[in-house]
Formats: structure tokens, C-alpha cells, sequence
């Protein structure tokens, strides 16, 4: 899909459709149990992630968070973790992530909000940042990793695998 190739434009306003969308995009998300989805993940171009790790035992208290033009101001250490990604199905890799983030973001009020984030809940968020901006999870991955994914995004890209979900959705209006 080529706009998850794309860098997202910027949210400008918040009305009853961006809500919706929103709404539609936890719904989705939640119906294909992953714990964040990116805007290009659903095929529109704007500046939009959604992420709720409570679904996890360890992160119960975690709550579910909208970001709306998200921007990593800063970063602190880095840590290496195994992926994956609902647009890029059974392919799960090591990645390496700074571990703490500073953040700044839009709520639906359209307020700046800036905060530290570390940990898991940190790296979903890199992880849908980097689709804002047209970057996937394997573009960070050394050329021995690459390797080893190589057949299994090929079968993707021709379109022979199959999954409980779609993985090209287009909310209209």
C-alpha cells in the first residue's frame, strides 16, 4: 500500500468525522487485537495514531491515548525488542528503540501536550510515529534481519497471505 510510504499531513481540525474516525480506528484495532494503528494503516493521510497497551495483564493502567500531529522531541537510551505490525502480518523482528521518549502531541481539544513516555508503552509509540512519516518497523532492521524476512514480505506484497482482518480499510465519508 503505497501511502504507508507517504509522511502524513497535519491534523487541522477536530469535528464530529475526526471522531468517528477515531472511533472506527479502536474498533479496528481492537478487532484485529493490536495495541496501536496508524491513520496510513487505514488508508487516509493525516497526522493520527491511536494506542491502548491495557489490553495487555501488564499494562492494565495504561490508558488508551489519541495522538493527533505527535512529534518525538527527544530520546534516551535504546533497547532491542521483537515487533510486529498488523500491515505487515506474521513478520516479527528485532528492533532497536530508545527507551524514553519525549513526546508533544495534540489532544481533541487541539492543546499541545508534551510528556515523557519509557518503556513498552514508549516503543508503540515510536512505532506509530514512524508510519506518520512513512517508515515501517523492517526499515529498521540490519541487513542480516532484512534477509530473513525477505520471503515472508514478499508474499505480502503479492497479496498471498491471508488474515482475520483487512488490511486495507477506507472509511469514507
Amino acid at each position: 500500500m503505497e501511502i504507508l510510504r507517504k509522511k502524513t499531513k497535519p491534523v487541522t481540525k477536530v469535528d464530529a468525522k475526526l471522531i468517528t474516525l477515531v472511533e472506527n480506528m479502536f474498533y479496528t484495532m481492537d478487532r484485529a487485537s493490536g495495541i496501536g494503528l496508524a491513520s496510513p494503516q487505514v488508508n487516509l493521510d493525516l497526522s493520527l495514531a491511536i494506542v491502548d497497551i491495557s489490553v495487555l495483564d501488564e499494562h492494565k493502567k495504561e490508558k488508551p491515548l489519541v495522538l493527533i500531529n505527535p512529534e518525538i522531541l527527544d530520546s534516551h537510551g535504546d533497547i532491542e525488542i521483537e515487533e510486529g505490525c498488523l500491515s505487515i502480518p506474521d513478520v516479527r523482528a528485532l528492533v532497536s528503540r530508545p527507551k524514553k521518549i519525549y513526546l508533544k502531541y495534540f489532544d481533541f481539544d487541539l492543546n499541545e501536550v508534551k510528556t515523557e513516555v519509557s518503556g513498552f508503552f514508549s516503543r508503540v509509540i515510536q512505532h506509530e510515529i514512524d508510519h506518520l512519516n512513512g517508515i515501517l518497523f523492517v526499515d529498521h532492521l540490519s541487513e542480516d534481519n532484512k534477509k530473513v524476512v525477505k520471503k515472508q514480505l514478499a508474499k505480502i506484497r503479492k497479496g498471498k497471505i491471508e488474515t482475520d482482518y483487512p488490511l486495507y480499510i477506507h472509511i469514507k465519508d
